[in-house]
């Protein structure tokens, strides 16, 4: 079995802002792959599927995004799944808005989601599909502010192709494994 984990925020007023992109990103693979509707357990909203031939278990943790390690943590130890089969899906300041790239054992680099992943596994060793956001525009801008607000119009004409790109990133993550989904992904 394959744990698919997009992180974001619960809530209506966080639907739509950059730090939300991971599950904006999961809902749109769930839609295209006809994943059944979503169900709630082990603090995450989870929708579970078959698809070529291979079990797959998305999740988008519904504790906030600091907490979110609860419910992946969690996931893994109940269904028992591989590490090496899980795959994060982050918003990433550090890359321009619409560029994606995997990584795995690498440090949390400011992402409280990932660093409390990090710190109930045990472990930075899983993988991560880094959803480019973009930086703020002002250098005096708080990053937490910034990740909190809503796409910009030139964002959100862009935004149907990227979210398409990301949910062929993680199909190709599924199907091929990490090595050829980096190669054919990173930007």
């Amino acid at each position: 079995m394959y744990l698919i984990v997009g992180l974001g925020n619960p809530g209506s007023q966080y639907a739509m802002t950059r730090h939300n992109i991971g599950f904006i990103a999961l809902d749109l693979l769930a839609k295209s792959l006809d994943a059944p509707a979503w169900g709630q357990e082990h603090k995450a909203l989870t929708s579970k599927f078959k698809w070529k031939n291979e079990q797959i278990l998305l999740a988008k943790p519904q504790t906030f995004m600091n907490l979110s390690g609860q419910s992946v943590q969690s996931l893994l130890q109940f269904y028992k799944i591989p590490i090496e089969q899980m795959l994060v899906l982050q918003d990433d300041i550090d890359q321009p808005f619409g560029k994606l790239r995997f990584h795995k054992n690498r440090g949390h680099g400011g992402h409280n989601g990932i660093r409390n992943i990090t710190e109930l596994l045990g472990t930075p060793d899983y993988s991560r599909l880094k959803l480019g956001v973009g930086r703020p525009p002002h250098p005096e801008m708080q990053v937490a502010d910034y990740v909190l607000q809503k796409f910009s119009e030139s964002e959100q004409d862009q935004f149907a192709d990227f979210i398409n790109l990301s949910g062929d990133a993680v199909e190709s993550f599924i199907s091929e494994g990490l090595g050829p989904a980096s190669t054919r992904f990173n930007q």
